[in-house]
């Protein structure tokens, strides 16, 4: 009985890509889509919304005894853009939750370094990815464990410099777009727009960064173990 927790622990595997979908895009489409008298009424669209991180981060919390950062996230930014609406705020507060939760997401990264559980583990150096216990074998071999974790903090340095980024845009974005007064239809628009030109503007550059993280720590690893790039990623017929 006493190993209920831990057992739950063991069988967890991150899916970052599935909490973002869940936790973020799915409760942003809806808000974006569905708040007008039209569709579902901005009430109603709110509640659904919040529906979506709050089951998934209970979810794994029963199941797995894990706490979800990324369905926290996703529920406090549900909640401060269909407040924002709600409440007819001043457009200024979309611009500020914007850059708020990427730049909570830096700032978490950061502080995930004085941790046992960094982030950069769970977002690029993942053993659902990557080998991690051939890749740390091969470093005790060569006597690189001391130096590979100076380099992993400085990748999670670019990380969070990546989230920052992010940041920046996003308010630049809300600031440059999103005009009109909260709650009109002209505002829904407005944050229509401001999601799709987020993509090309602020995701494929975080994308870019993020890829070229990877490949520094891919040349790290590979500078270190002399592992190639086949041998470092897990088997997808690995048990």
């Amino acid at each position: 009985m006493t190993n209920t927790g831990s057992d739950k622990s063991s069988n967890y595997k991150s899916r970052p890509l599935v909490d973002l979908l869940i936790s973020i895009i799915v409760p942003s489409i809806i808000l974006m889509k569905l708040s007008s008298d039209d569709a579902l009424g901005a009430t109603t669209a709110l509640l659904l919304a919040l529906a979506f991180p709050i089951s998934w981060g209970l979810f794994e919390l029963f199941k797995y005894n894990k706490f979800n950062m990324i369905a926290l996230l996703g529920l406090i930014s549900v909640v401060l853009t269909g407040g924002i609406g709600l409440l007819q705020l001043d457009s200024k507060w979309l611009a500020i939750k914007e850059a708020a939760i990427p730049g909570l997401i830096g700032i978490a990264v950061l502080i995930s370094t004085r941790t046992r559980y960094p982030l950069i583990r769970t977002l690029l150096y993942n053993p659902a990815i990557i080998d991690v216990d051939r890749i740390q074998q091969k470093l005790e071999e060569f006597g690189n464990s001391a130096v590979f974790e100076t380099r992993l903090l400085k990748a999670t340095y670019l990380l969070s410099a990546t989230f920052f980024f992010s940041s920046l845009m996003n308010y630049i974005l809300a600031k440059w777009i999103v005009t009109s007064p909260t709650g009109s239809a002209a505002f829904n628009e407005e944050l229509g727009q401001m999601t799709l030109l987020s993509y090309p503007v602020i995701a494929i550059p975080s994308m870019l960064m993020m890829m070229f993280i990877f490949y520094y720590l891919w040349r790290t690893i590979h500078g270190m173990t002399a592992l190639s790039l086949e041998e470092m990623l897990v088997s997808p017929h690995a048990k």
